[in-house]
């Protein structure tokens, strides 16, 4: 999670990626407002995005910061607490 990454919706526009949540799939949200979340999945046909609600996506981030934590991954998990914090909160 060094680096920012961001993905052009086809109707939302610029999305920046939140978190990843599991191989091939990501957490993105508009880069503005903050207020819509996408999974994006990455298949065999391309990207596909899910759009979720805000309290979905704050328990995404909580499992994975969980998980990081578990892991012993405490560099991301501080990151992602940052992000946790500042989109959240």
């Amino acid at each position: 999670m060094d680096t920012e990454n961001y993905l052009n919706h086809p109707t939302f526009g610029l999305l920046f990626r939140v978190c990843v949540v599991e191989e091939h799939r990501e957490l993105f949200s508009t880069l503005y407002a903050q207020r819509l979340f996408f999974v994006v999945s990455q298949g065999a046909e391309g990207l596909e995005f899910e759009s979720i609600g805000r309290s979905d996506a704050r328990v995404m981030v909580e499992n994975r910061m969980r998980m990081l934590r578990r892991s012993g991954m405490y560099k991301e998990y501080d990151q992602l607490q940052k992000v946790h914090q500042s989109t959240f909160q």
